[in-house]
């Protein structure tokens, strides 16, 4: 329902997106990851149709955005980063209002309210509402024609941690039968929402996957945390060792009857863990734990992408060789 293609932008001098590509279809929500100018909220801007791009094209529902944007953005539900707010009216007036610029009645404006949890201040003026009122009431008005495409930009930005988990639970239920892409850079968000998810960094897309396929990718990914007794620390450590496919292992903790580690595999497979138990039987050793690391999204962002204040002092440094 959404194809990039090789979108870029540039704002002067500087190229904020790098000719990205990817797909959504209908059932996927993306999680849009990437650090602080990472060029994820330029690409939000251009897939919407409120930013040109330099190059490259979008279609959505098989609608060049470029072409006839018009017709694009009907299909669109977007939430911006700061959306804008009429302050002096009601919720329930706001989103009567922008209803009926997209041809909807007080049905789709009810729905809205009950969808995003507004019902207690559906009344009240919206400069009295909390923050996480405020963004309750933008994600309702972008899904209040019931579009079968979202885009939303930080959806979970200012709200509470029982909010945050609320807005999580909608956007997964709105994903079964809508696209969507949300930018994030909670990573707990990716795992409890997101079918896949894109890692852009400095206009590039870097990572793409599921968010286990992602997590794979982590370097502890695949290694086994075991805790052993019956043998001393250094006699277990080398039955260990004797293994196939093991590559290191990392002592954690020994002593004259137990070993307390962590074994890096020479491959990732399911082998190595059975190897593990399969030795510990044969010796008669006592297997107190044995956890397969699944690896940590976290790890592989960090990983994958330049920190900010890396690349402001790779800028600084270069204007002090000039």
């Amino acid at each position: 329902m959404i194809s990039v293609k090789n979108l870029s932008k540039n704002f002067g001098q500087k190229l904020a997106v790098d000719s990205i590509s990817f797909e959504v279809k209908k059932g996927e929500v993306l999680g849009f990851l990437g650090p602080n100018g990472a060029g994820k909220s330029t690409t939000m801007r251009m897939v919407t149709g409120y930013l040109p791009p330099t190059s490259g094209e979008v279609i959505i529902d098989g609608v060049n955005v470029s072409e006839n944007p018009i017709l694009a953005k009907q299909k669109i539900g977007y939430l911006p980063e700061s959306a804008p707010l009429y302050s002096d009216m009601t919720v329930s007036s706001f989103l009567a209002f922008t209803g009926e610029i997209r041809g909807k009645g007080s049905t789709e404006v009810n729905d809205a309210i009950e969808t995003c949890f507004l019902e207690p201040v559906k009344n009240q003026s919206i400069d009295t509402l909390s923050k996480g009122y405020r963004h309750r009431t933008c994600l309702a008005q972008s899904i209040l024609h019931d579009p079968e495409i979202l885009i939303l930009d930080e959806p979970t930005d200012g709200l509470d941690p029982n909010q945050k988990q609320e807005v999580r639970n909608l956007i997964k239920r709105m994903g079964e039968d809508k696209a969507i892409i949300f930018s994030t850079h909670i990573l707990e968000e990716v795992e409890a929402a997101c079918t896949r998810a894109i890692i852009i960094d400095q206009g590039k897309v870097v990572a793409d996957g599921t968010p286990d396929e992602l997590k794979s990718k982590s370097k502890t990914a695949g290694s086994i945390a075991v805790s052993i007794n019956g043998m001393a620390g250094s006699g277990i450590s080398s039955e260990i060792k004797s293994l196939s496919d093991v590559s290191n292992v990392i002592e954690l903790s020994s002593s004259e009857n137990s070993f307390k580690g962590q074994i890096i595999p020479s491959k990732k497979n399911n082998a190595l863990s059975e190897g593990v138990f399969n030795m510990c039987k044969e010796k008669g050793l006592l297997l107190q734990e044995l956890k397969v690391d699944e690896g940590r999204l976290d790890d592989v962002f960090r990983e994958m992408t330049v920190a900010d204040t890396v690349i402001k002092v790779k800028s600084n440094s270069s204007q002090s060789d000039d």
